[in-house]
């Protein structure tokens, strides 16, 4: 037998041409050809080969399926807001071409990045300046959310729902400044209530977000050991912990410090005293080592079994392995301090994320643009109004499918009046004028839109580093399989992604008020990458370039492969109870701060800093990028101090 035939029959036994997987997604892809064109290359050639008349189905074979409703266009970066940003990258707009369309508009602030922290900048802009002052946001994709979008399945009749990205929030203190902030978009209860179990048998024990791990306490988790570690396929331990790691195929080192860690004992053993604010003594020492020499010397972790078995998930949240990481970034969001009022459930997390919470920030700067009550479950059912969201007198306007590409002052940034905003949309550059703007976006656009960026502020920017993260959702028809196993979630070692968990969702948006094995959910594999031994830089290139290259067959075969390997014993058969699967890629999901990051190191100041300090000119720098954390509530904390300094430093002066 060929090879060719052996992977045809192996596709057939894991479902690969499974009927509802490509109900929506066979009418516009080519599935062999995209594997064949796609495998193998660089993101440049896959861009030609996608410009390539040749090659017309190289977007969608890259793409796949998006699901169903208003995101289904909108999974992770889009491949036309990659190939318009490879192009901005490589200087395809310096300068604008000659056929640029000027539209005649002024706007008093343009913001650059439709997230959460653009969405807030419009809404403080909007507040701070009166009903007199316009803003237009630019956001590139054709939904607004950055990283706070949800995919949406139909299984069996039922409406699935889950998170792209941005997924939890936590409660704040009553009357903080973040708690005001919810309180006026309307989101005036944080708490959230969760589905109640209805499966038959004893209830088991569930998580509300993906990091809980609900069951690992209580018993109900497993690690999957997979070839590499034991015969083929691979081997389960339940109740790792229970079970203090014994029967797990391992050496007795790596036993005795996977327990400690995954038992909470290395905690406990620990004598550190964490920060107690932004730049105290302790959090500018963390600065200066690496997260994986912390975890070394707080722990007594050894560096392989940090390497092996912890990187990148035990990583700060920041995408890699902690070797490439400053040690404060496991501890810079925490210093926020959320409000634990007593009942364990600081956390909390929206069926789609903060999805819900990008809904109702546009709602409140645009109160036509969702249909529906005014309220979360309104907003969270309501459809879009998209002809709402740009329509013309309007004084906020958000600009879908619209990239940024250059922003400039008119003359010298010390004296101009105005700047010059250049965005694509459908092929075609468009000009607008702008009396100030944010740049809400990501660190690794702007520095490459601002044509006329001071050289203290490029040489900042070239300190900012990101790292991919890609988000696959897989909708299954029922979990009875993990509920024989006595699970519900685990983790494994070697693979594609790291973890999963079934998650009770908060009963909003339509969501059932109970969950069941029997019924159909969604299971979320975070994927990371992490090259242990690289820089922070080369690890996030090498990341992306991984993700960029793997068409949508190639990822949905090692999906379907894996969860065959780990479930067949337990009566799961990918082609049968596997309903969808859903890949969101994001090229440069996580700052991944490196030390010196937050607090400077050498004598100088941190790049973050030198982009807070004050505008540049009439530009103004938001986005989480700039506090280090990848925390929706700096995204609007940021954004509340670009509009006060431009305000105070540049709009006052006019007024």
């Amino acid at each position: 037998m060929t090879e060719r035939n052996k992977t045809d029959c192996g596709d057939r036994a894991i479902g690969m041409d499974a009927t509802i997987t490509r109900r929506d997604f066979l009418g516009s892809v080519l599935l062999a050809s995209g594997a064949t064109a796609l495998s193998g290359l660089d993101p440049a050639q896959i861009l030609a080969k996608a410009r390539a008349p040749s090659a017309a189905n190289a977007q969608d074979d890259w793409t796949g399926y998006g699901g169903v409703g208003e995101y289904s266009r909108s999974n992770g970066n889009a491949f036309a807001v990659m190939e318009v940003g490879h192009k901005m990258r490589d200087g395809a707009y310096e300068p604008l071409p000659p056929d640029t369309i000027e539209t005649g508009e002024t706007y008093d602030c343009v913001i650059v990045g439709g997230g959460i922290s653009g969405l807030a900048a419009a809404l403080f802009f909007q507040r701070k300046t009166g009903k007199d002052k316009t803003c237009l946001i630019l956001e590139n994709h054709a939904i607004f959310g950055g990283e706070a979008k949800q995919n949406e399945f139909e299984v069996d009749g039922k409406r699935l729902v889950a998170h792209q990205g941005s997924a939890i929030y936590l409660l704040p203190y009553p009357y903080s400044f973040i708690a005001r902030f919810y309180d006026s978009i309307g989101l005036d209860t944080p708490k959230l209530t969760y589905q109640k179990w209805s499966g038959t048998g004893p209830q088991m024990a569930l998580s509300r977000t993906p990091y809980d791990s609900a069951g690992l306490r209580r018993g109900q988790y497993g690690f999957w050991f997979g070839a590499e570690f034991a015969e083929k396929p691979g081997m389960w331990l339940v109740d790792p912990v229970g079970k203090k790691m014994e029967g797990a195929p391992l050496s007795p080192a790596a036993r005795r410090e996977l327990q400690r860690w995954f038992s909470g004992a290395a905690a406990d053993e620990s004598k550190f005293d964490p920060p107690k604010y932004e730049g105290d003594e302790i959090s500018r020492k963390l600065d200066a080592i690496s997260l994986e020499q912390h975890m070394m010397e707080r722990y007594g972790l050894s560096r392989e079994t940090i390497r092996t078995f912890l990187a990148p998930v035990e990583g700060g949240g920041s995408g890699l392995g902690p070797d490439a990481l400053s040690a404060f970034s496991e501890y810079a969001a925490d210093l926020l301090h959320p409000w634990d009022d007593g009942s364990g459930e600081v956390v909390q997390m929206f069926p789609g994320g903060n999805t819900t919470i990008a809904r109702l920030m546009v709602r409140a700067l645009l109160p036509g643009s969702i249909d529906g009550p005014e309220s979360v479950e309104g907003v969270s059912r309501g459809a879009v109004n998209f002809s709402a969201l740009d329509a013309p007198g309007s004084r906020a306007r958000v600009r879908l499918s619209s990239t940024a590409v250059s922003v400039r002052h008119d003359g010298d940034p010390a004296k101009a009046s105005a700047l010059s905003i250049a965005y694509t949309r459908e092929g075609k550059v468009f000009s607008v004028k702008a009396r100030s703007a944010v740049m809400a976006g990501g660190s690794w656009t702007a520095k490459h839109i601002i044509k006329d960026l001071p050289e203290a502020h490029r040489n900042a920017y070239a300190q900012f580093y990101r790292s991919p993260c890609m988000m696959a959702n897989i909708a299954v028809r029922n979990w009875r399989f993990l509920q024989k196993m006595g699970i519900t979630g685990c983790r494994w070692f070697r693979g594609i992604g790291n973890y999963f968990d079934v998650r009770r969702q908060a009963v909003c948006g339509g969501v059932e008020p109970t969950i069941s094995p029997d019924a159909p959910i969604v299971l979320t594999l975070k994927v990371l990458y992490s090259y242990p031994g690289y820089s922070t830089e080369e690890q996030g290139h090498r990341g992306r370039g991984e993700m960029i290259t793997t068409p949508f067959r190639e990822y949905e075969r090692k999906i379907r492969q894996q969860f065959t390997d780990m479930f067949r014993a337990a009566g799961f058969r990918a082609e049968r109870d596997i309903a969808g699967i859903v890949l969101n890629r994001w090229g440069h999901a996580y700052l991944t701060p490196q030390p010196g990051f937050f607090f400077g190191r050498d004598g100088k100041p941190a790049p973050r800093d030198v982009l807070r300090a004050a505008p540049f000119g009439r530009i103004a720098f938001a986005n989480t990028d700039l506090a280090g954390a990848m925390d929706h509530r700096y995204s609007i904390l940021e954004a509340h101090r670009a509009v006060e300094q431009l305000a105070d430093q540049v709009l006052s002066r006019e007024a």
